[in-house]
């Protein structure tokens, strides 16, 4: 009896996911060789709350083109984001403008993502070293992760939360001096484009719990036939 154990016990250690494992199913959740999606942002903060609609094609991490649908008022709005470098497009004044370094750390379209959120493209697996992971009350994976002393991370760390069967829950970004500067939740997991994903990501600012960023994704087709001209300075004027 005790060997069968010793084999039993082994078996559920060995199924175990590694940190590698569980940081790059954070990291590639949502991620394709190429994706189109569409999607809701839902923006809430104490001076107004608002709604778009709006459609993404991506290839990789490398370049995304995300065109607003809906408000009438916004419609046309354009982010494309190729390498590190973005522009933004304005239909009203027929405008297309590039983000320059300093402002990289603004608010994209009004919502809580900054504009750097939108270019980052490390992996958590290589940007960070970690403590081991550990269980916590709810049977999710818990990993505190510190920036490698050359990465470009603006953090002091970063907490990742990850289920048993490697859906991230949920994102906690510390300032330098540990306390918590906001949190990215994922919920609402359901099939879509044919993976089993989270379809909503809720980012909270800590010192604002009352103001979020919500994204829906109510479509998205992993590894569709995105063609590379929608990728160019042209394709901001659709």
């Amino acid at each position: 009896m005790s060997t069968i154990l010793l084999v039993l016990a082994a078996t559920a250690l060995a199924a175990d996911p590694t940190v590698e494992e569980l940081l790059n199913a954070t990291d590639d959740v949502m991620r394709g060789e190429s994706s189109v999606g569409v999607i809701e942002m839902h923006v809430k903060t104490a001076r107004y709350e608002r709604t778009m609609a709006m459609k993404s094609w991506s290839q990789g991490t490398e370049k995304t083109l995300i065109i607003i649908e809906e408000p009438a008022k916004d419609k046309g709005v354009a982010t494309l984001k190729v390498g590190d470098n973005i522009w933004n497009y304005l239909p009203k004044v027929d405008r297309t403008m590039k983000v320059p370094s300093g402002m990289m750390s603004g608010s994209w379209m009004g919502s809580h993502f900054s504009n750097d959120d939108l270019v980052k493209e490390n992996r958590l697996s290589e940007e960070f070293t970690w403590t081991d992971p550990t269980k916590n009350a709810d049977n999710n994976w818990v990993i505190t992760l510190t920036p490698q002393p050359d990465a470009a991370i603006v953090w002091g760390a970063v907490v990742v939360t990850v289920s048993d069967n490697l859906m991230p829950v949920k994102i906690e970004y510390q300032e330098e001096d540990g306390t918590l500067a906001r949190t990215l939740a994922y919920s609402e997991v359901k099939d879509l484009g044919g993976r089993t994903v989270p379809t909503v990501m809720t980012l909270t600012p800590a010192d604002k719990p009352e103001e979020f960023t919500k994204i829906t994704y109510r479509e998205l087709d992993f590894d569709a036939d995105v063609p590379e001209s929608m990728f160019s300075l042209q394709s901001l004027k659709r």
